[in-house]
């Protein structure tokens, strides 16, 4: 899993490639290669528009990383990704 997959060079071909890795899971923050049905695209829109929301109106964002532990990313659970 990766923030912003940035696939450049062959590091798809290399991934594609690797016998350990099944899928690969980014969000939707930069571009995304095309061809490649491994690759899990998960959006960051909600999230994105709620903390502007957030911070347009002077309230935290701190607590939409509640349960987030740093080293291990995200619990799918609790932060608004979309599945599709």
């Amino acid at each position: 899993a990766c923030t912003h997959g940035l696939f450049v060079g062959k590091a798809v071909e290399r991934l594609r490639g690797h016998p350990s890795i099944s899928e690969m899971v980014t969000t939707d923050t930069v571009p995304r290669p095309e061809g490649w049905p491994e690759l899990k695209v998960r959006s960051v829109a909600d999230l994105f528009a709620e903390a502007i929301s957030r911070v347009h109106a002077g309230e935290s964002v701190s607590s939409l990383f509640d349960g987030v532990d740093p080293t291990h990313g995200p619990p799918q659970q609790t932060l608004p990704f979309d599945d599709a």
